[in-house]
């Protein structure tokens, strides 16, 4: 494949279809870009299709993270794929609540900031992946990381006081 196609597909996919080039607050407008795609995927699929989707994301994000990285710094923040990543994951953890239900909407807004605040606190492992993998899977791992530590959280929330 010819490089300036496959650059600009990596461009393409790392940065969300290009809301990674938002002005500022790129990873808030990549997750928040994520809920729409994540509704529809957990209305018609539920747990499955967001892991499913999730994997498969991260891997293109792997791939696209590396071609970027060639041409940045670590982890600039026109990539967003690793937002799509840990918003997806974030989302799955309460996914079986989420199928054919319209009234889930606490969910998304719940699983949305708790995923930012974990994104942006970076607990361990979070930290360790951003701060020593300096690489494409640190990128991305550092997101799936806050993902489960967020989606451990809305399943608490989900148990406990909406059940």
């Amino acid at each position: 494949m010819n490089n300036k196609i496959y650059r600009f597909l990596c461009y393409t996919a790392g940065s969300g279809f290009g809301v990674g080039y938002f002005p500022f607050a790129s990873g808030t407008a990549g997750s928040a870009a994520t809920l729409p795609v994540a509704f529809g995927i957990a209305y018609f699929y539920g747990t499955w299709g967001l892991l499913l989707t999730a994997a498969v994301t991260f891997f293109i994000g792997v791939i696209a993270s590396k071609e970027i990285l060639k041409y940045t710094k670590h982890d600039p923040s026109l990539i967003i794929i690793d937002e799509v990543v840990g918003q997806l994951v974030t989302l799955a953890f309460v996914g079986s609540r989420l199928v054919e239900n319209l009234n889930a909407w606490w969910a998304y807004i719940a699983g949305f900031f708790l995923f930012r605040l974990f994104d942006i606190v970076k607990p361990q492992p979070a930290k360790w992946a951003d701060q020593k993998l300096l690489n494409a899977w640190g990128v991305m791992l550092d997101d799936v990381f806050a993902g489960i530590y967020a989606g451990l959280c809305l399943l608490l929330i989900n148990f406990y006081i909406v059940s």
